[in-house]
C-alpha cells in the first residue's frame, strides 16, 4: 500500500527513516525543503540581533566609565580649587595687613594706627560677607541649639533674659544661610 502512495505522489520520497518530505514546496506534504531554510535565517538574524545588542553594552559601558572617570578627576580638580577664590580675595586684605603693621613701627600717633587697623578690620569683613559669611547674632536671642554650644550657665540678672543668650565667647557664623561654625555662649538660667 505504502508503493501505491508513493508511485500516485512521485514528489514525496521517504529518505529519512519514515519521514514524509515533499521537495516540491507546492505540492501537498508535512515538510517542505525550504522550512529548515527559514530557520536558519531566523537563527541568523536572531544572532546578529544579539552581536548588535551586545555591542550597544559594551559601548554604552565603555562610555559610563568614561563618564565616572571624568567626573571623578573633576571633582578632584574641583577640591583643590574649591577656597581659591576666598584666599584670593583674602590676599588683598593680608597686603593691608602688611602695611598697616610697617606703618605702626614707623608712627606713633595712636589715633592713626587705630584707625588703620579698623580698615582693614572692616575689609576683611566685607570681603568674607561678599563671599556668603555672615556673622550669627546671638545675644539676647532665646538659646536654641541648632546654632548655639552653651559653655556655661549663670544665674540670669532679669527674669526675661532666662533661657536667652547672655554672653557670647565665641561667634557663630553662616556660609550662604548654613551655618559653618556654632557660636559658643553663655545661656541665663
Amino acid at each position: 500500500m505504502e508503493e501505491k502512495e508513493s508511485m500516485q505522489n512521485p514528489e514525496t520520497t521517504d529518505t529519512m527513516g519514515g519521514m514524509d518530505i515533499n521537495t516540491d514546496e507546492n505540492a501537498a506534504g508535512t515538510s517542505h525543503l525550504n522550512e529548515p531554510v527559514i530557520e536558519e535565517n531566523l537563527l541568523d538574524k536572531l544572532e546578529a540581533e544579539v552581536r548588535e545588542q551586545k555591542d550597544k553594552y559594551l559601548r554604552l559601558m565603555a562610555e559610563f566609565d568614561n563618564f565616572r572617570r571624568r567626573t571623578a578627576k573633576e571633582r578632584q580638580e574641583f577640591m583643590q580649587t574649591a577656597g581659591k577664590e576666598v584666599i584670593v580675595a583674602l590676599l588683598d586684605v593680608l597686603d593691608d595687613c602688611d602695611r598697616a603693621e610697617k606703618q605702626l613701627t614707623g608712627t606713633d600717633d595712636i589715633a592713626k594706627q587705630k584707625e588703620g587697623i579698623q580698615l582693614v578690620f572692616n575689609k576683611l569683613r566685607s570681603t568674607l560677607q561678599s563671599k556668603g559669611v555672615k556673622a550669627m547674632e546671638s545675644i539676647n536671642t532665646d538659646f536654641d541649639v541648632e546654632k548655639h554650644e552653651a559653655i556655661t550657665e549663670v544665674p540670669a540678672p532679669t527674669p526675661d533674659l532666662q533661657g536667652k543668650v547672655i554672653d557670647e565667647v565665641v561667634k557663630g557664623y553662616y556660609l550662604n544661610d548654613k551655618i559653618v561654625r556654632f557660636a559658643k555662649v553663655v545661656v541665663g538660667k
